[in-house]
């Protein structure tokens, strides 16, 4: 992914009172690596990153801090299109179709149901760390983009963050001045729907028009890696319960029959990436959130926690209590 996504960790360091070069340099990281916002970092070298952070700062809400220094930005071409956008829904959409081309190994989504809308992040690249900072700094940028496109004052209906609640909430609680969902499906915001209408003050349409013929050569020049392009989309419609083979197809614009045949040309199949994707969520959720088995299982769309259970088991060899226990370092119950 850009670099830009950690344009703020130099900064944050140094609030802490780290040495910033020699931080870095203990996980093999130079800082002329932050001198170009297009400079690239693997996923897990960034999540691994914050976690070595975190660890020598004792800051265990470093990820918000960096979230913070997030702007629209920092987001390329993908970011630019947002901005000259004709109105927020028409923002976030582009956001959500080309984030890929930001960054792998995470997905955006945007859901509307009755009145309320849902604007996702989520991460889907297997046996990453510090998935709680990685999401508190999505959820503190994506409020940052919303305040760009529909004004300073603009405030979420409720921020979602797919972790245990943590010991102090004061930080979460200064900086999104809004109410807190831990234990979510995914991180992000809900707000009202009509916020999708609101005009943005910089719409553009002839530049917007440019900005897409630009952005569809670059992602045409990604063709090559459509089985992670689906992986993108499964993770995201696994938690709204659209992960039918013909929906995900849709949303590619072909049939779900068109849609095997270019995951068999890649080796790998519809179902082998469902399951694959399951597994992650269900690794994560047990992970990092305190949710029941059986609420998870529901999450993912199973008739019931057995169903789960037997799942995972296939996949792992144990059961998801044990599983947790084991990462938990506590008896299985």
């Amino acid at each position: 992914m850009r670099i830009s996504s950690l344009a703020g960790l130099p900064a944050v360091l140094r609030s802490l009172g780290a040495d910033v070069a020699g931080l870095l340099a203990e996980v093999g990281i130079e800082t002329s690596l932050f001198d170009d916002p297009d400079n690239r970092i693997g996923y897990a070298a960034r999540s691994r990153l914050l976690h070595h952070c975190v660890a020598r700062t004792g800051c265990q809400h470093l990820g918000l801090l960096v979230g913070q220094q997030g702007q629209l930005q920092h987001l390329g071409l993908v970011g630019l299109l947002a901005k000259y956008s004709p109105d927020a829904g028409a923002a976030l959409r582009g956001l959500v179709r080309y984030f890929h081309l930001h960054a792998r190994g995470v997905s955006l989504s945007l859901t509307v149901h009755d009145d309320a809308a849902t604007w996702g992040y989520t991460i889907h690249l297997p046996h990453t760390v510090a998935t709680d900072q990685v999401g508190d700094g999505a959820a503190a940028a994506m409020l940052n983009i919303m305040r760009s496109l529909c004004g300073p004052e603009w405030a979420p209906a409720e921020v979602l963050l797919a972790h245990r609640r943590p010991a102090d909430e004061r930080p979460y609680r200064q900086v999104f001045r809004a109410p807190l969902r831990f234990d979510a499906e995914c991180n992000g915001l809900t707000f009202p729907a009509h916020w999708l209408s609101h005009p943005l003050p910089l719409a553009d349409p002839d530049l917007s028009r440019l900005l897409h013929q630009q952005i569809e050569a670059l992602a045409a020049r990604h063709a090559g890696e459509f089985p992670e392009q689906v992986r993108s989309v499964l993770r995201s419609a696994l938690l709204t319960r659209h992960a039918k083979a013909e929906e995900v197809a849709a949303l590619f614009s072909m049939h779900s029959r068109t849609l095997s045949r270019r995951l068999e040309a890649f080796g790998t199949s519809y179902q082998a990436l469902l399951d694959e994707g399951r597994f992650e969520i269900a690794r994560q959720m047990l992970a990092d959130t305190a949710l029941e088995v059986g609420q998870i299982a529901a999450a993912l769309d199973y008739a019931d926690a057995s169903a789960f259970t037997r799942a995972f088991r296939r996949w792992s060899g144990t059961t998801p209590g044990q599983w947790r226990a084991a990462r938990l370092n506590r008896p299985a119950r």
